[in-house]
């Protein structure tokens, strides 16, 4: 090749991941449309808020501190060196952007298992620490070339989270199950004998809206992942859009057998868990493996949002943990079974399989232990929850003094 053609192909790459970013950077109003429209009215303004300040807050704070402990020079497998952007990093703008709308995307998740009862204070504060602590040192493991990604067991090195259910996913995911079990439910949710109350969310076809722009943003976040243009993205485009089909066609039949009726809300869930699931192998399974994978995913849906609320007793109000957190955990874990170079079905060998599960392991440790510290910590010092009175009223009246729906009138 020669240099002028090089110099072409790098510009194309450059140009692939940066239109990756503002896909999955668009990704931020798929999840405030999907929180807001599970939720109530009055506590619509207050959603907004938090998915617009978690990505500015965080695009500065994962910038000037959370690149540099990702991708900064390795000490011991656990961290970058740079506990701040060094200049030379600034070298690759496009690459700071693509990693920020991952993080993001990990911080945006525990909104929504904490909606219409978090304090805005408390939620700018966990959401920077995700942002800046919790989700660079996490990323760093693996992607920044850390102790997974040269993780060796038997035959197979290096865990694989292609574009991050686990990284990215789980790690929300974790966050957002430990928030809402210290935040406690809302005022309602669960009657004396601990049977839980069916809270509707006020509209609908804004969540779906939502679930839409989310499915459109994932293909720029796992096929963006290529990190180049090249002849893989249209696979891993195909298998990120059939894993998404068949989480929402599982659900659908399951939902419709078990309830008589189909469930919308848990659909539009099923093709989010889909989604999450192939994130982790999207580029190393078939697009057959996908469809199972989000066969899978649904089923995982399905028997995860009442064990949260029936078991766990814990409010999640738009089924964040069972869609990031658990279809990200399965997803990862179901790379070791399909993946057409060391899966367990292609080669028979439990080396990958047992490399995904000390990875799955590792995550869910480092991020529960540092969740529960940080929201233990609001609780005890700035406090997590708002009062009684304004939860009643709504987060958007007492939070913010403005409502969402003006020149209506909206049931408390």
């Amino acid at each position: 090749m020669t240099e002028e053609l090089l110099a072409k192909v790098g510009t194309l790459d450059t140009l692939w991941v940066l239109i990756a970013a503002i896909l999955v950077f668009f990704m931020q109003a798929g999840f405030a449309m999907v929180e807001a429209g599970f939720t109530r009215a009055k506590n619509s303004s207050n959603i907004i808020m938090k998915n617009l300040m978690d990505f500015a807050i965080g695009s500065l704070l994962f910038f000037v501190v959370g690149y540099g402990l990702m991708y900064g020079d390795d000490v011991a497998g656990i961290i970058g060196g740079s506990k701040f952007i060094d200049p030379a990093l600034t070298d690759a703008p496009v690459s700071i952007i693509f990693q920020t709308v991952f993080c993001a995307t990990a911080a945006t998740i525990v909104s929504g298992a904490m909606a219409e009862r978090t304090k805005f204070s408390s939620y700018i504060v966990y959401s920077a620490v995700i942002s800046m602590i919790i989700y660079p040192i996490a990323g760093h493991w693996l992607w920044g070339g850390g102790w997974l990604s040269t993780l060796t067991i038997g035959s197979w090195t290096g865990m694989i989270d292609f574009a991050g259910s686990t990284l990215v996913h789980s790690v929300g995911g974790w966050c957002a199950l430990v928030g809402a079990a210290i935040l406690g439910p809302r005022i309602g949710k669960f009657k004396e004998d601990g049977t839980p109350n069916a809270i509707p969310g006020h509209n609908i076809v804004i969540g779906a809206l939502g679930v839409f722009i989310l499915w459109f943003g994932w293909f720029g976040f796992n096929p963006g992942s290529t990190l180049a243009l090249d002849e893989s993205i249209g696979h891993i485009a195909m298998t990120t859009n059939l894993s998404a089909a068949a989480g929402a066609l599982a659900v659908m039949i399951i939902t419709w057998v078990k309830y008589g009726k189909p469930d919308v809300s848990m659909t539009l869930n099923g093709a989010l868990g889909g989604l999450v699931a192939i994130t982790a192998g999207c580029a190393a399974v078939s697009m057959w493996s996908s469809i199972a994978i989000g066969v899978i995913a649904g089923i995982v849906i399905v028997a995860g949002v009442p064990f949260i609320e029936k078991v766990l007793k814990i409010d999640d109000p738009v089924g964040a943990v069972p869609v990031h957190c658990f279809s990200g955990v399965v997803g990862t874990l179901l790379v070791g079974v399909f993946a057409t170079d060391g899966g367990l079905i292609t080669t028979g060998s439990f080396d990958l399989l047992a490399v995904q599960a000390i990875g799955v392991i590792a995550y869910a440790v480092w991020t529960l232990v540092l969740a529960l510290g940080l929201f233990l910590g609001i609780k005890k010092t700035i406090g997590l929850r708002v009062s009684k009175e304004e939860e009643i009223m709504g987060l958007d009246m007492g939070e913010h003094g403005t409502v969402g729906y003006a020149d209506f009138v909206l049931k408390m």
